[in-house]
């Protein structure tokens, strides 16, 4: 069946610097098989399907997959959707805001021209990394435990662990190798740029996917989101700031924080960049 399709470059500073995802807009009717292997097919980061909303409250409902594995929410998939679901021609009841449905819950994101910006949900695992997981990280990102300035799960979602380094060169250095602690691991990284930079902040995520080698997620909404919750609650960030992300892989994407009311919010371009139709 002939299914409505875009791909979408998230967080990008210029079409091909930021994250792909690809979005099925018409996914009634697919199984979960059916899902996990257009997904893995994909071999992009996340892919998306568009369902109808369950509720009133929601413009639509979004199912997320990366690869084979089913997230709760993710981030760039969430602002890639919106910018997909309004090209095809979607109107929400709220011209200002479209309000998604996932398993996480109903996610509201802003919409302001060219950017988008989703309410980032707040973490639901956080705190200090036990010792003995945290030496596990610190080995498959080939540093010493003295390089890390804090650590916290950092988890809304997609289970992540956060580390803060001392500097954007620690954290462009990194070449981790997860062949020393297989299994499945959500790893991001952040240190501070000086005062002068394009961006506040060097970001960097890591994840694994069944026995595959650990892979480099170009740019990340939930990641980044879930580390301004844990730097802003602790007085290490200021908002509004801009994080960059994907240097290392030939990207350059820009994560824009803002905090109102309690709540970060996460920021950034989508282009539609490819659209058309899937066969699946």
């Amino acid at each position: 069946m002939q299914r409505r399709f875009r791909q979408v470059d998230v967080f990008n500073d210029g079409i091909g610097l930021g994250n792909p995802v690809a979005v099925v807009l018409d996914a009634e009717g697919l199984s979960d098989s059916d899902m996990r292997r257009f997904s893995v097919w994909s071999n992009l980061s996340e892919c998306t399907f568009v369902l109808p909303p369950t509720t009133p409250e929601a413009d639509y409902r979004l199912r997320i997959f990366s690869l084979n594995t089913e997230l709760a929410f993710a981030g760039h998939p969430t602002l890639g959707t919106t910018r997909a679901w309004l090209d095809a021609g979607g109107a929400p009841t709220d011209p200002a805001r479209v309000v998604q449905e996932c398993e996480a819950g109903l996610i509201p994101v802003r919409v302001e021209a060219d950017l988008l910006a989703f309410r980032s949900p707040p973490c639901t695992r956080s705190g200090p990394v036990h010792p003995e997981t945290l030496q596990a990280v610190v080995e498959i990102l080939g540093i010493e435990a003295g390089d890390v300035i804090d650590a916290a799960w950092v988890d809304n979602g997609p289970g992540w662990v956060g580390l803060l380094l001392d500097g954007p060169d620690a954290v462009l250095s990194l070449r981790p190798d997860a062949s020393r602690h297989p299994g499945r691991w959500d790893i991001g990284v952040i240190a501070a740029h000086a005062a002068d930079h394009v961006a506040d902040f060097e970001v960097r995520a890591f994840f694994t996917e069944g026995s595959e080698p650990l892979r480099e997620d170009p740019v990340t909404g939930s990641l980044n989101g879930a580390l301004a919750e844990w730097l802003l609650a602790s007085g290490r960030a200021g908002a509004p700031y801009v994080a960059r992300q994907g240097t290392a892989l030939g990207r350059n994407g820009l994560v824009r924080i803002s905090q109102e009311e309690g709540a970060v919010w996460v920021g950034g371009r989508a282009d539609v960049v490819i659209s058309g139709s899937a066969e699946i």
